[in-house]
């Protein structure tokens, strides 16, 4: 394949500290040089996890350039830039570019409920304005509207379109992508409870929420794929199945900021709409982070 890899392995959708007054940066510094020195393989910022559609233009592209300075070439750094305002999002494509990230997760437009054809204009729009790769970001059971795996195709022709975070929990589908464009674009789990499964399909990784809490076992898993023992990276995919199912016990990400807020990594705030984790819930989590010895 002749498309820029990103990364292989594990990018972390990232928390984005916060509080009251705003973006949490002491906090977001500390969250940063907790999974680089973990070994993570990449970092997401702004995206679904960092809560990126709640900031307006000023903190997101400030979150964007702290993240930056401070990542520092250690790791490759992925900016979340998509918005249902393609104007929008090719204005946050430009900066991220400008300021120098790796590589930028588009999600589909969301509430506008975009055509097929729709969606390949949009991305072609963004495409035009940056020179860095692309990741097509498809989770449809927030934004409403699923990339087909024939559009894949056609955007694949984009040369700096390369790659595919793949949230739609379809597995029918996702092998209908894998058919049409494993040998056009990579493709990452964005689920993290069919890591193991992606990568038996030719995935290149997963775009994670567990590695916030688990950079090092989350990136065991694809290790352990990647170097030929498929067994042990099942076993750790299964290992942490219960706790990747309170982590969307409710919707992320509210239960990842309630877990790092519980390891002292930042404060339980998030901001409307989203409000912190019911009670039973939680505790439900914990006591699993207890019995795998998290906390």
């Amino acid at each position: 394949m002749n498309k820029e890899l990103i990364f292989k392995g594990v990018g972390t959708a990232l928390i984005t500290p916060t509080t009251e007054n705003g973006i949490d940066y002491e906090s977001l510094e500390k969250v940063i040089e907790f999974q680089i020195k973990e070994g993570i393989n990449a970092l997401i910022i702004a995206g679904t996890t960092g809560e990126g559609s709640t900031f307006n233009d000023k903190e997101h592209k400030d979150l964007l350039k702290f993240a930056k300075e401070k990542i520092n070439h250690r790791v490759p750094m992925v900016a979340g830039v998509g918005s249902n305002d393609t104007n929008y999002a090719c204005s946050l494509a430009k900066y991220a570019c400008e300021i120098g990230v790796d590589g930028l997760l588009v999600v589909t437009p969301y509430y506008n409920k975009a055509t097929q054809y729709g969606l390949i204009k949009s991305y072609t729009e963004i495409a035009k304005v940056s020179n860095k790769p692309i990741i097509l970001y498809n989770v449809p059971s927030r934004t409403g509207v699923n990339i087909e795996p024939e559009t894949y195709l056609e955007l694949s022709k984009v040369d700096n379109i390369t790659s595919i975070k793949e949230a739609n929990g379809n597995l029918s589908k996702i092998m209908d992508a894998f058919n049409l464009v494993g040998d056009k674009l990579y493709i990452y789990s964005g689920n993290d409870d069919e890591i193991t499964p992606f990568l038996s399909m030719g995935g290149m990784g997963v775009i994670s929420v567990l590695s916030n809490m688990l950079p090092k076992e989350t990136v065991e898993i694809c290790d352990k794929f990647f170097a030929g023992d498929v067994k042990s990276s099942c076993e750790l995919q299964l290992k942490y199945l219960p706790l990747i199912r309170a982590l969307f016990s409710e919707v992320n990400p509210i239960p990842i900021k309630s877990a790092m807020a519980k390891l002292g990594y930042c404060k339980n705030y998030l901001r409307l709409p989203l409000t912190t984790m019911n009670k039973d819930k939680e505790e439900k989590m914990f006591k699993i982070m207890q019995d795998l010895k998290i906390v």
